[in-house]
């Protein structure tokens, strides 16, 4: 006696589902850790969603939609995040002319515990979903493993964003807003923001050609305040592929 656990068209649970389309893996690397992509995806559609600080400053005519309310109508910082999220997967989506149903693949995360804000925004857009933790650099890890997964032939449309709120990072890392803890005045701020890119693979648009994947380097800074001079030395070394 055979009992059937799930059964869905598309899942691959069943051997009457086609096989997929693998493509044989084309290796080219430089330098160790630097992959070149043979069918390079393209940006198809691109949505940004900030607060009304970085909409003020010197990017402020980049972004796409500027929210102008801390907290976007919700009741706390963190729903708030969420809803920049959404907005701007959906947002990206939109750009491209796909629908939601389109998209294969969900690669994105947050600053939160457990990336609340992407899991929550996965279940919202029923989107398989691959959560990501890379601090600043999560826009691009996500974009490079998505760009892998579209040049090897797994997925044709893979959304890929991130999202961080002022409040929540501070409530995360440091003190919560309302206790009021003074701030040294070289304290960076934590961005207000959510972005999303779109990678398609084909159409037209910004061809992803090819991703590096860097280390993890210790170069002894450990104020809470001053993450930017924990980041701002990687960005000023040059190296090889």
């Amino acid at each position: 006696m055979s009992i059937v656990l799930h059964r869905g068209s598309g899942c691959r649970f069943t051997e009457t589902d086609a096989s997929p389309k693998i493509r044989p893996a084309f290796k080219q690397r430089r330098g160790g850790h630097t992959v070149i992509f043979d069918r390079p995806p393209v940006i198809s559609g691109r949505m940004s969603v900030v607060g009304d600080k970085e909409g003020n400053g010197p990017l402020g005519r980049y972004f796409q939609r500027v929210e102008k309310d801390i907290k976007m109508g919700e009741k706390c910082f963190e729903q708030a995040e969420l809803k920049m999220l959404e907005g701007a997967i959906e947002g990206a989506v939109y750009d491209s002319g796909k629908s939601v149903r389109d998209v294969d693949l969900l690669i994105s995360g947050d600053l939160l515990n457990q990336l609340t804000s992407s899991s929550y925004a996965a279940r919202s857009l029923n989107m398989p979903h691959i959560g990501v933790y890379s601090a600043c650099s999560t826009m691009t890890e996500a974009m490079a493993l998505g760009a892998c997964f579209i040049n090897a032939g797994y997925f044709d449309t893979v959304a890929c964003a991130t999202v961080s709120h002022f409040a929540t990072a501070e409530r995360q890392y440091r003190y919560p807003l309302e206790y009021g803890c003074q701030r040294p005045p070289y304290a960076q701020w934590t961005v207000t923001g959510a972005a999303c890119s779109l990678l398609s693979s084909d159409g037209a648009g910004v061809k992803v050609k090819s991703a590096t994947f860097g280390k993890v380097v210790d170069f002894g800074v450990n104020d809470l305040n001053n993450m930017g001079a924990a980041m701002a030395p990687p960005k000023c070394i040059i190296g090889p592929w």
